[in-house]
């Protein structure tokens, strides 16, 4: 069988990562949270907050194109007025991008919709984010359960070191995590505030 694909009844081979590096370990355990939100609870996963920062880069993109064909069809100094809107446009798409990935994003790595079982009421939202400051080693994550029907808001915040979820050759202890997470998800389901 190929290395990209395994059958049901094979494990899946632990991720391993370089555990002096903040940056690659706190993707490895945000991927790994991802995956009990997805795999193990009966949630779907809603891109639309990625969509969001794709949509704006693609914008920047079609200015930038519309820049380059138009200098192509009318060479410089005819082009000036069009290229000088089109840069100025592009640098003010990323500041928003900027400000969207600050303050609409806000570290949050996975959005997955719980359905309603009757279908009448709108989907519940959970979202996932963590933190993890530069030459630290804890590692926080945040579950937030937003209700479909009254809009109610529930949050919970879990901070740990890093070597709680990694062993000493760097592999990422799913089996650590994923209770972890569940117990937080549980704690909001019920209601009760788990700080």
């Amino acid at each position: 069988m190929s290395k990209g694909k395994q059958s049901s009844g094979e494990a899946k081979e632990p991720v391993k990562v370089y555990k002096w590096d903040g940056t690659a370990v706190k993707n490895a355990l945000d991927d790994a949270v991802k995956e009990v939100m997805t795999a193990k609870l009966p949630y779907t996963e809603n891109f639309n907050l990625m969509d969001g920062r794709l949509v704006i880069c693609a914008i920047a993109v079609g200015v930038a194109m519309f820049a380059l064909l138009w200098d192509f069809l009318n060479p410089f100094p005819k082009s000036r007025p069009v290229l000088i809107g089109c840069v100025a446009s592009y640098f003010l798409l990323m500041g928003v991008l900027t400000l969207y990935t600050t303050f609409k994003e806000k570290g949050i790595f996975v959005v997955v919709m719980q359905k309603d079982p009757a279908g009448l009421d709108p989907d519940s939202t959970w979202e996932a984010a963590s933190n993890m400051k530069k030459y630290d080693d804890v590692y926080e994550l945040s579950l937030s359960y937003t209700d479909g029907k009254t809009k109610a808001k529930r949050e919970t915040t879990i901070k740990k070191s890093v070597g709680d979820f990694i062993d000493e050759n760097g592999v990422i202890c799913q089996d650590i995590i994923e209770p972890l997470v569940l117990k937080l998800h549980q704690s909001l389901a019920s209601g009760k505030k788990d700080k």
